[in-house]
C-alpha cells in the first residue's frame, strides 16, 4: 500500500533536471533535413514520447546545447503552452539522442531509486497534474514558474523498484496496444496518401492511358480518367479537368470562443477543438477535445457545431495542423473548418487539404508560416477533377478510413481504462494481481 512506500522530492530520486534551450538559440533557420531531432510538444501526447515527424538540427550546434540533450530514460515535460505534458524516451526509440525545445524541460532519473515510466505515469495522475501544475500561471501563455526548481521540490511515492516495474508493465500493455493501433493507422493514412498523390498530383493514371499502358485500376475508375493533358494557367493539368481556387466549391467555416467567464457556457457535451486537441501522429480524427462546451455557449458565440467529415486546419498560432470531424463538434477562432459542398464524405477534401499545406511549406522553403486566412486558402490554385472522380476516390478509401477510425475509438477506450487504473495502482488502492487480471482480459 502506499502508506508503506517512501515519499521523496524529485530532487532526491533524479540525477539530473534542466530547461530546454533559449529561445533563440533554435530557429526555422537552423533546421537541416537530418540530424539530431528536436523535441516539442507534438510529441508528447502519450506515455511514450511519439517518434515521428521531427525537425533537426546539426550534431554541431546539439554539441553547442549539450544541456539540452536528453537520451533513451529521460522524462521530458512541456512548462510553456501546452503545460501538464509528460512523457519519457522508450528505450526502444528510434534515436540515441534528442534535443529539446525552448517550451520544454526533463529530468533524467536515478535508475537504482526510480523508473522513468513509472514517475511518468505518477505525472498523468489527478494528483500528479495537479502537483505539476500548481506553480502555473493560465494568463497569456500558460506557463510554469521556474519549473526546474519547482519540480525539484515536487514529493512523490516512491514503491519499490519489483512494484514500480510491476505498475509500468500493466499499464505498459495498454500502451503497447494503442502503439500498435498507431502503427497500423499510420499505415493505412499512409496507402490512403499514395492513392491521392498517385491520382491528383502525379496523376499516373492520366499519364499511363497516354502512353498506352495498363492504369493498375479497375475499368470503371480507370474510365473516368482522360487520357492526355491540356495547358491551364497552373501549367499542364488533365483533359477536362479546371484550374480552380482550392475554395472554390469549399464552405469555409470560422470558429469562436464562448465567454470564458460564463459558466454556464463551459463543461456541456460538445466537444471545442483548439490546436491542442490536433490527433497525434497515426491519428486523423478528432473524436474527443480536451475542453467541452454547452449548446448555450454555441448560441451566443460566434462557433458552430461542425459536421462529421469536416476538416479543420489550424490558422493561427501552430499552423496547418489538420484534423478530419469524427463526432459533431465546435472550435475556436484559430481554426477554419472547410466542408466540401459537393455532398462528398470529406476525405478527398482532407486530402487535398494535406497537399495544399505542403504547398504553402515549400513556398515557405518548409518554414513554419505565421498564418493562414481565408485569402490565403482563396489564392491557391488546384487542378480540379470532376465530381465523379472525386467520389471514386471516396468510394476507394473509405474502407481504410473507416478502419482508421475503429481503430482510434479502440484506442480512446483503452486509455480511458488504463487512466482510470492509473491512480489506483499508484496509490496503492488497486493490488497489481488485480490489476493483471483486468488487463488481460482487455489487451
Amino acid at each position: 500500500m502506499e502508506s508503506e512506500w517512501s515519499r521523496l522530492r524529485i530532487d532526491q530520486v533524479a540525477e539530473k533536471v534542466a530547461m530546454g534551450p533559449f529561445g533563440s538559440s533554435i530557429k526555422v533557420s537552423t533546421f537541416v533535413p537530418i540530424g539530431v531531432p528536436v523535441i516539442s510538444g507534438q510529441h508528447l501526447h502519450g506515455t511514450r514520447l511519439e517518434d515521428s515527424k521531427y525537425n533537426f538540427i546539426t550534431p554541431e550546434h546539439a554539441e553547442k546545447l549539450k544541456n539540452a540533450n536528453v537520451y533513451r530514460g529521460d522524462v521530458i515535460f512541456t512548462h510553456a503552452g501546452n503545460i501538464g505534458q509528460v512523457a519519457y524516451i522508450p528505450p526502444c526509440s528510434k534515436y540515441d539522442r534528442y534535443v529539446i525545445s525552448q517550451r520544454q524541460f526533463f529530468m533524467r532519473c536515478n535508475k537504482t531509486l526510480i523508473k522513468p515510466s513509472f514517475v511518468t505515469y505518477y505525472f498523468k495522475t489527478h494528483e500528479g497534474q495537479h502537483k505539476l501544475l500548481a506553480n502555473s500561471s493560465p494568463s497569456g501563455v500558460p506557463s510554469i514558474a521556474q519549473p526546474v526548481t519547482y519540480l525539484r521540490s515536487i514529493e512523490i511515492p516512491v514503491p519499490p523498484l519489483l512494484v514500480q516495474e510491476a505498475i509500468a508493465c500493466i499499464l505498459g500493455a495498454f500502451d503497447d496496444k494503442i502503439e500498435l493501433n498507431r502503427r497500423m493507422n499510420r499505415t493505412l493514412e499512409e496507402m490512403a496518401q499514395a492513392i491521392f498523390k498517385s491520382w491528383f498530383v502525379d496523376f499516373d493514371p492520366v499519364r499511363a492511358k497516354a502512353d498506352g499502358r495498363d492504369t493498375g485500376l479497375p475499368s470503371e475508375i480507370a474510365d473516368l480518367f482522360p487520357d492526355g493533358f491540356e495547358e491551364s494557367e497552373m501549367g499542364e493539368i488533365p483533359k477536362g479537368w479546371s484550374s480552380t481556387s482550392f475554395t472554390d466549391s469549399i464552405e469555409v467555416i470560422g470558429g469562436g470562443t464562448p465567454k470564458r467567464s460564463s459558466s454556464e457556457y463551459w463543461g456541456g457535451s460538445i466537444p471545442w477543438f483548439s490546436v491542442v486537441d490536433t490527433p497525434a501522429d497515426g491519428e486523423v480524427f478528432a473524436i474527443s477535445t480536451k475542453q467541452t462546451v454547452t449548446q448555450l455557449g454555441i448560441d451566443n458565440s460566434s462557433a458552430r457545431i461542425l459536421p462529421v467529415g469536416t476538416t479543420i486546419i489550424s490558422a493561427r498560432g501552430t499552423v496547418g495542423n489538420l484534423a478530419l470531424v469524427g463526432v459533431p463538434m465546435a472550435m475556436n477562432q484559430s481554426c477554419y473548418g472547410l466542408r466540401d459542398q459537393r455532398n462528398l464524405k470529406g476525405y478527398f477534401l482532407y486530402f487535398a487539404t494535406e497537399a495544399v499545406v505542403d504547398t504553402l511549406r515549400q513556398r515557405g522553403h518548409g518554414s513554419v508560416f505565421n498564418t493562414i486566412t481565408r485569402d490565403t486558402l482563396h489564392s491557391l490554385r488546384v487542378a480540379s477533377p470532376p465530381d465523379e472522380v472525386a467520389s471514386a476516390f471516396e468510394r476507394v478509401v473509405q474502407s481504410l478510413m473507416l478502419r482508421l477510425l475503429v481503430s482510434q475509438q479502440e484506442s480512446r477506450t483503452l486509455a480511458a481504462l488504463r487512466d482510470s487504473l492509473l491512480p489506483k495502482l499508484i496509490s496503492g488502492e488497486l493490488r497489481v494481481p488485480d490489476a493483471e487480471r483486468i488487463a488481460e482480459r482487455v489487451v
